[in-house]
């Protein structure tokens, strides 16, 4: 199985572009990447649940800590959860703008990275799933910078969005 699902911390700045950040990969551009999903943002909160559900779910095996990256994100946030944004928000980090686009959408890669067979299933109904943002303004992200939240129309929140995507697949 090929994948660039997990992703390690770097040093120092980094360049994001229109398509992403510098070093970054994805292995299925059909799903993955491109102007709406140049960057996977995940909530840093979500980690211990997720390790939690390791551990409950059948893979007792994984004992260690899920580091950022983990899942995929590239970007590792604090304090902006999917009930609070809404698609359309910028994240305005003063040298980067990032637009909210979408919720992520988990794959069955995703289950056989987090080891159990209803992974996918877990995301969409806990809500804990990032969400990709497209790049407006290029420059350098630092790890560690804060962002300031710019509304956009604020009216479909990224939890919300997920809820109706994943209705739309169970119809």
């Amino acid at each position: 199985m090929v994948s660039a699902i997990g992703k390690t911390a770097v040093s120092g700045p980094i360049a994001v572009g229109v398509l992403g950040l510098a070093g970054d990969e994805q292995a299925d551009l059909s799903v993955h990447g491109g102007l709406s999903k140049a960057v996977y943002a995940l909530p840093s909160e979500h980690l211990a649940w997720w390790q939690a559900q390791r551990q409950t779910r059948g893979a007792t095996m994984f004992e260690e800590t899920l580091a950022p990256g983990f899942l995929g994100e590239n970007l590792s946030l604090q304090g902006l959860l999917e009930k609070d944004l809404f698609i359309g928000d910028r994240l305005d980090f003063g040298d980067v703008v990032l637009r909210v686009t979408q919720p992520r959408e988990p794959c069955g890669k995703f289950n056989a990275v987090m080891g159990y067979a209803l992974a996918a299933k877990d995301m969409v109904q806990s809500g804990r799933c990032g969400f990709y943002l497209a790049v407006e303004q290029t420059g350098f992200l630092h790890a560690g910078a804060t962002c300031q939240v710019l509304a956009g129309s604020r009216s479909v929140r990224v939890s919300e969005a997920l809820q109706h995507k994943a209705w739309k697949h169970l119809r």
